[in-house]
């Protein structure tokens, strides 16, 4: 089944959801979104290096995400003004990144694939690679699941029960720089921090427990991936953008749906 590109582009989306919904829920709960937008624009300066020095792609997406990830949380724990911080780090990064492409052969040309994802195009070697970093994700998250909901819900109360709050934030760093490796094949490095967000806003409306956002934020994402590819299978529009564009029409359900709950 794996030589139908179709069956890798659906695997791949559904892999992809399975880090995003929870690590996107933490995302929500801790207002990082422009964090991940920060880590995820650095990742056009990791393909551009990873080209230049005949690297795989995914090792140098990941190093240069964690190196930014970490330089964020580093300058956020020393009280840097995160707002100008983030700003000026993450279009930066993307500069340099845009800029290093124009002088790697060939890159120019691919250079939409890398920003908005090319999921039709992901290969077994990607596969693996995809749901290989994905299930890291989640292991670390279940395994660090209390304690992060702690961190995240109060510093002190986390203080209190013997955790470090920056150790929790840590891992949630290393876990985005992962799915930033892993999502910018599926859907690009301007629209990765999209697919971890709106997933998880669309599920928070419709449920009652912090698992069960998680999970709803999954089936979300696997949902709208498999939505968009058939979008742009039906219509010809490109795969990435249409993934995110299913995500936005569930979120606006969901938050529909919600209100008249309320009402």
């Amino acid at each position: 089944m794996f030589d139908d590109f179709l069956m890798r582009a659906a695997l791949a989306g559904v892999g992809l959801s399975l880090a995003t919904g929870p690590l996107g829920s933490f995302v929500v709960w801790r207002r990082m979104a422009y964090f991940g937008d920060a880590t995820a624009h650095a990742a056009i300066l990791g393909v551009a290096l990873a080209l230049a020095l005949d690297l795989p792609v995914g090792l140098g997406t990941l190093a240069v995400a964690l190196t930014m990830a970490l330089t964020v949380a580093s300058l956020a724990a020393r009280g840097w003004a995160m707002d100008t911080t983030l700003g000026v780090l993450a279009h930066s990064a993307l500069a340099f990144g845009l800029v290093g492409a124009s002088f790697v052969a060939g890159l120019r040309t691919d250079l939409q694939a890398w920003l908005f994802g090319d999921i039709l195009a992901v290969s077994r070697g990607d596969l693996a690679f995809i749901w290989g970093g994905a299930l890291v994700v989640v292991a670390l998250l279940v395994w660090r699941w209390q304690a992060l909901l702690t961190a995240t819900l109060n510093e002190d109360l986390a203080h209190a029960s013997g955790l470090n709050p920056d150790r929790e934030r840590l891992i949630l760093t290393i876990a985005l720089a992962v799915v930033v490796a892993v999502a910018i094949k599926v859907v690009g490095a301007l629209l990765i921090a999209a697919m971890l967000i709106i997933p998880a806003a669309a599920a928070r409306g419709l449920s009652r427990s912090p698992e069960a956002m998680a999970v709803l934020a999954v089936a979300i994402g696997a949902g709208a991936s498999l939505a968009g590819l058939q979008l742009s299978l039906w219509q010809d529009t490109p795969a990435g953008p249409s993934i995110i564009a299913a995500a936005a029409v569930i979120f606006a359900l969901s938050a529909s749906f919600g209100k008249m709950r309320r009402s």
